[in-house]
């Protein structure tokens, strides 16, 4: 046993005291040189990538801002079709089903659109004073389904009375393909 931990801390039987049972030991396919490509030299790995075909894209802080800006952009542009399919599916609820169709739906559009667009601000915010990271963006995005879960709760419990449960599904879902309008419009980039 301790053989076999001994071989496997120097590459699998490298070497020259390599035993004989090494051999064994080692997957099929595998080399002792690791899993690099048959006839290459441990050398020629780094001759692999080109240096001169790397290019570093260096920004200046015009450029850095003008893609803030445009990212703020489709934040907003997001924002608003969201907006403008909830209100759509409240309308068709309401015309479909009545007012209280239309109401259910306006709410469960709300229990979306709400969290997503505290979750915007903050992300514009953070993208404006330069602090936005992924560990910003993935606290946000949990903290926003839990809101928006919370929410879809408390609607069930708040108005369980005259609440439409497919009405306020539709809302919630064409709020969510919010982003469906800006592909139609081609504004998606």
């Amino acid at each position: 046993m301790r053989q076999n931990s001994m071989q496997q801390q120097q590459g699998l039987g490298q070497g020259p005291g390599q035993s004989p049972g090494a051999e064994s030991l080692r997957p099929e396919g595998l080399r002792p040189e690791g899993l690099r490509p048959q006839g290459l030299r441990p050398s020629q790995d780094q001759d692999l990538i080109d240096p001169d075909a790397v290019e570093v894209l260096v920004l200046s802080d015009a450029d850095r801002a003008a893609l803030n800006a445009q990212a703020s952009r489709g934040l907003l542009l997001a924002l608003a079709a969201q907006g403008a399919m909830g209100l759509a599916a409240a309308v068709i609820a309401g015309v479909v089903g009545g007012a209280a169709a239309g109401w259910s739906a306006l709410a469960g559009a709300g229990a979306y659109f709400i969290p997503n667009a505290l979750f915007a601000l903050r992300l514009a915010v953070s993208v404006r004073a330069g602090k936005a990271s992924p560990f910003t963006f993935l606290s946000g995005e949990l903290i926003k389904l839990f809101a928006t879960a919370l929410l879809l709760w408390l609607l069930s419990r708040v108005t369980h009375d005259w609440l439409v449960w497919p009405a306020a599904l539709l809302g919630l879902i064409l709020t969510l393909k919010g982003y469906l309008l800006l592909l139609m419009f081609r504004r998606l980039s």
